[in-house]
């Protein structure tokens, strides 16, 4: 059941623990709150003023448990922080580990000071979980992809407007290197793990990737830079640096380019022009169910 009044005081107290430049939120020089606002806290949390604070004030429904995992997220919790929270609102806490998409706050605060560099948190599945605006503007919005095609190595081999995001020369070495992660991760995880469920599919539907597959490669790193093709400024040469959460299996990545350099100087110019949704007219297409038994891509 609901403990209503712990979860209200649970709530009040991570608010108020919480100040603006925390959550990469402006202090202004007006503020009297001691940490953040309650539409504040709402915003971060994907909901609306109203239900945030009948929470805080012991009213309201049962949230449910994608609604606590929104909080749960908003509020930067831990991840103790975060299953105590889903039993104050009388839910049992989601799974810990690979599948679990519940970003730490360490990483968290380090992605919100990183506004003028692009930047994403991914699954080791390459789901992408968060980017900052220049990362969007980079790469367009990766969090609006559902189901298997979350994975952007499933959307190399699926849709072929993921491969114009990258320099051609690049092609087939990043084939060969989703192929042998895939690999990599299947093997990790087991057989009824996402990734042999997304290794299936591709073997079912990629001619390309069932060559690459069969080739048995593994362990194939990516190279430090990385070359876009923005549709705007043409070729950007990047340094990728990854940062990892090994317990929860995520990944922030952040891009940057040699001072001096013509890149440098495009990515400049691409936080004045802001997002660029690119491939926007692409769906995901229609994606086959799991077979009995096998987990869904989320």
């Amino acid at each position: 059941m609901i403990d209503r009044v712990g979860l209200a005081a649970f709530l009040r107290h991570r608010r108020e623990s919480l100040q603006p430049e925390d959550v990469g939120l402006p202090r202004g020089q007006r503020r009297r709150t001691s940490g953040l606002r309650r539409e504040e806290a709402a915003a971060l949390c994907h909901m609306s003023t109203d239900y945030y604070a009948r929470l805080e004030r012991e009213r309201g429904p049962q949230p449910s448990e994608q609604m606590i995992a929104s909080i749960a997220q908003g509020l930067h919790l831990s991840l103790d922080e975060r299953d105590h929270l889903f039993r104050l609102a009388g839910h049992h806490p989601p799974v810990r580990g690979a599948d679990s998409e519940h970003i730490g706050p360490g990483m968290l605060r380090i992605l919100d000071r990183l506004a003028d560099t692009p930047a994403e948190i991914v699954t080791e599945l390459g789901e992408t979980l968060r980017q900052t605006p220049l990362g969007v503007a980079l790469t367009g919005d990766s969090t609006r992809y559902t189901g298997p095609a979350r994975s952007n190595g499933y959307r190399w081999f699926t849709d072929p407007a993921a491969r114009r995001l990258y320099a051609p020369e690049d092609h087939s070495f990043l084939s060969r290197m989703y192929a042998a992660g895939l690999r990599g991760i299947a093997g990790l995880r087991g057989p009824g793990s996402r990734a042999a469920y997304l290794a299936d599919l591709l073997l079912a539907q990629s001619e390309e990737f069932r060559q690459v597959w069969n080739d048995q490669e593994i362990g194939i790193r990516p190279h430090d830079t990385k070359r876009f093709v923005h549709p705007e400024l043409g070729r950007l040469e990047l340094t990728c640096q990854r940062l990892s959460d090994p317990q929860q299996s995520h990944h922030l990545m952040v891009y940057t380019a040699v001072p001096g350099s013509e890149s440098y100087d495009k990515l400049q110019l691409l936080s004045v022009i802001g997002t660029q949704i690119v491939g926007s007219g692409v769906g995901n297409g229609p994606v086959p169910e799991p077979p009995e038994g096998r987990p869904a891509g989320r």
